[in-house]
């Protein structure tokens, strides 16, 4: 892996990148409007559950699809990723995240990779480009946790010290959940973190809010 490549994906996983994530909270904003996540630890559980079982581990399973697919598979896999979204807001994300990051990455660096949800349209630009599947993954699941805990520290309210040491924390069930989802074949996609769905249909109808999810 080169240093222009590094630099690259670090660029792409940045909260400076133009995907507008700092908008979404994934249902974290009902979960602490609803008192389930108060502290740094009921966060910690909270997320933990999300990268392991649900929407963290089986963004990079999707990643990881469009990365070794052909460009024939692509509009499977982006269709699956689709209607893999659990809610009308999980779907709101990923869409306009996705298109806003192919969007970007085209007009900068040249690639063709059109209007796809967000997983899909990160693992075909880092394919496209040659990049390694294990580092941009790690970077993709670390930047998922860490918009995360930047909306909780705005809502909670937490520490930003208090966030940097949860998000160190966490790099250890990163490099396990990424050894195994890269290796998951998309027909295993799955997910079990109810709550956190219950919490992003919830969110629709929070009665005031911060985050568009």
């Amino acid at each position: 892996m080169t240093t222009d490549a590094i630099l690259t994906l670090t660029q792409w996983m940045s909260p400076g990148f133009p995907v507008g994530a700092f908008a979404y909270s994934h249902g974290l904003e009902t979960a602490i409007a609803h008192g389930e996540i108060k502290d740094i630890s009921s966060l910690e559980d909270w997320l933990r559950d999300l990268i392991a079982c649900g929407s963290g581990q089986a963004d990079v399973v999707i990643l990881s699809a469009a990365y070794h697919a052909t460009e024939i598979q692509i509009a499977e896999i982006d269709t699956t990723a689709r209607a893999f979204a659990a809610t009308g807001g999980r779907l709101l994300e990923t869409d306009q995240q996705g298109s806003a990051f192919a969007r970007t990455v085209d007009d900068v660096w040249g690639t063709d990779l059109g209007a796809l949800t967000y997983p899909v349209a990160v693992g075909r630009a880092a394919s496209a480009k040659a990049f390694a599947l294990d580092l941009t993954a790690h970077l993709y699941l670390q930047a998922f946790a860490a918009n995360l805990i930047s909306a909780a520290v705005r809502l909670v309210p937490l520490g930003q010290t208090e966030g940097q040491a949860l998000l160190a924390s966490l790099t250890p069930l990163i490099h396990e959940t990424v050894e195994q989802a890269t290796q998951t074949p998309l027909s295993r996609l799955s997910a079990s973190c109810l709550a956190a769905d219950i919490a992003s249909m919830q969110h629709e109808t929070l009665y005031s809010k911060v985050f568009r999810t």
